[in-house]
């Protein structure tokens, strides 16, 4: 009998072993808080499942998924055709939340929230504005002296889905940007310096007064960071908040392309905040191995269904009921 038990025993180990999944997954840094606490609730959940994920940044992300060495990728700047066409693995992107890229600066004794037109934020990153002191910023925030001190830009050195947002944006309201930088994941700045992502960026930014620099909303509100208000399309000064991502998000929902690859920077609308995004995950439309494919369509199942409710207590914006019914049907596809 007790050889009967402890070969049932044996048994019952090594099946849980043979379902085991340790996936692996790398990329942006934007979603890294929520992604942090989703791996580990379903970890809870599913003990079974344990999804490690590095946050490197989304060019790595995108790079290490289309050569085949992580189980998923993530990025905040959807891949182009270029790099979908060269990948030796195919994937698929599944949008997860929305979140704000915000202008965050170190300017000693102003407590004040400062505002900034687009047009400002380009010509700082260019190097046209270099002194707090210029009348541009003066004249969006009346009634603030600023120093005669030179603005030191801060921008994100490694490939990043922040500065593709960050970079989509100041394109589009700027033809002198985006004539002589442009978007991209990884871009050549005119002037600053740069730090490994948004930590880095936010690091920098604390520690050096006169600095400027662009970080995820989550990283600035967990540093106690001062961040300014954008100047939107329709010519309102707004700060990041879930609901000027939430309107940003709300036409692009209805014409959202079949693979998800949409931007809602500068976004139509007196309360859209102007630089807003979808982070997407990046998961190979076959898994090599399908047992872990399996196991990311249980994930990404619970994440529609549990995981988007926590969105919004976290800074980030939950998906748009349409577009997450769409997703739902999307991930069937993921095996």
């Amino acid at each position: 009998m007790r050889l009967n038990v402890l070969a049932a025993g044996l048994l019952a180990l090594t099946a849980t072993a043979a379902v085991a999944q340790n996936i692996n997954g790398a990329g942006a840094t934007f979603p890294y808080p929520i992604y942090s606490r989703w791996f580990s609730e379903y970890n809870k959940l599913h003990p079974e499942v344990k999804i490690n994920y590095q946050s490197i940044g989304s060019g790595g992300g995108i790079r290490q998924v289309s050569e085949g060495t992580v189980d998923f990728g993530a990025t905040d700047g959807p891949m182009s055709d270029q790099q979908i066409a060269e990948a030796k693995v195919k994937t698929i992107h599944i949008p997860t939340v929305l979140g704000a890229v915000v202008p965050v600066y170190n300017l000693p004794g102003e407590n004040k929230a400062l505002n900034f037109s687009s047009e400002v934020i380009a010509d700082i990153y260019l190097g046209k504005i270099s002194k707090w002191s210029d009348g541009r910023i003066a004249k969006d925030n009346p009634g603030v002296s600023f120093p005669d001190k030179a603005i030191l830009p801060v921008y994100r050195s490694d490939g990043s889905g922040t500065t593709y947002i960050f970079t989509d944006f100041l394109s589009k309201v700027s033809s002198d940007f985006q004539g002589r930088v442009g978007k991209g994941t990884s871009v050549k700045w005119p002037t600053g310096i740069g730090q490994k992502g948004n930590e880095g960026v936010a690091g920098m930014v604390r520690q050096s007064p006169y600095s400027f620099g662009y970080v995820e909303l989550i990283y600035a509100r967990a540093n106690n960071m001062q961040f300014g208000a954008v100047k939107n399309k329709a010519g309102k000064f707004l700060q990041a908040t879930t609901d000027g991502v939430t309107a940003a998000a709300a036409a692009a929902a209805k014409t959202m392309p079949a693979d998800y690859r949409v931007s809602i920077t500068n976004a139509d609308g007196p309360d859209s905040y102007p630089i807003s995004s979808f982070t997407w995950l990046l998961i190979p439309v076959k898994s090599a191995d399908a047992a872990k494919g399996k196991a990311l369509e249980g994930f990404l199942e619970w994440m529609l269904d549990h995981g988007e409710a926590e969105a919004s207590s976290m800074t980030y914006a939950p998906l748009p009921k349409p577009v997450l019914d769409k997703v739902r049907q999307t991930i069937k596809s993921v095996h």
